[in-house]
């Protein structure tokens, strides 16, 4: 069985017909599952769900005397459902505002829209550059914040397969945005210092031969 990307469920869930609460009969709003759970911790099992944020829908209203005269709490729920999936479950809330911080509204739907044609264009063009064995335009693109994390991801496994040893030090002095964005760029880097037969001075960091005994920036004697 194919494993999809949250991405590529986000684009498959944005395409479909969202459902109607059963309470209220209105559209239920796409919503992104956030990173802290409710509930037992388990979490939802997807990263995207349809919830009725519906003020006037009758669960949600009846929910707050109910939930206060059985379990004393100020809460209510509000009415989910899992993309593809037919029946209705519910999720707790404990203010108007709960959980509308993640809905994923026609403005963000455009801008992930807009993101995934910038990533499109940008794994087109490091295609050409690496059919042409250009790995200094590609690392242009991996240095570049502009570009999409998934290109310059992309980018730096092809700057660890093409590039020349020149590309180390920029690569080494420079800051990335994720924890996965560096992980690529250390395994490039330790690629690149293998295929290139090159190591870091330990005394003064600079790039030299593997095999050296005296480094030739610092000339200091290496174990």
């Amino acid at each position: 069985m194919a494993f999809e990307t949250k991405e590529e469920l986000l684009d498959r869930y944005i395409q479909m017909d969202k459902p109607v609460c059963p309470h209220c009969k209105k559209e239920m709003v796409l919503w992104e599952v956030p990173p802290i759970n409710f509930s037992d911790g388990l979490g939802w099992g997807t990263p995207y769900l349809f919830v009725c944020f519906n003020d006037d829908c009758p669960s949600y209203r009846k929910g707050w005397d109910h939930l206060k005269d059985t379990m004393e709490a100020p809460a209510s729920y509000r009415c989910i459902n899992e993309p593809g999936q037919k029946n209705f479950e519910y999720m707790p809330v404990f203010s108007p505002v709960g959980g509308t911080g993640s809905k994923l509204d026609d403005e963000a739907v455009i801008r992930q829209n807009e993101l995934k044609e910038k990533t499109k264009q940008a794994f087109s063009i490091l295609t050409d550059y690496y059919m042409s064995k250009d790995w200094d335009e590609i690392l242009k693109m991996l240095l570049d914040p502009v570009i999409p994390n998934r290109a310059r991801l992309k980018a730096a496994e092809m700057v660890g397969e093409l590039g020349g040893v020149e590309a180390i030090e920029p690569l080494i002095n420079h800051k990335f945005p994720t924890p996965v964005l560096e992980t690529g760029v250390k395994a490039a880097i330790d690629q690149l210092h293998e295929r290139h037969f090159t190591r870091e001075c330990p005394f003064c960091a600079e790039i030299i031969k593997k095999r050296a005994k005296i480094c030739k920036h610092c000339n200091r004697e290496l174990s």
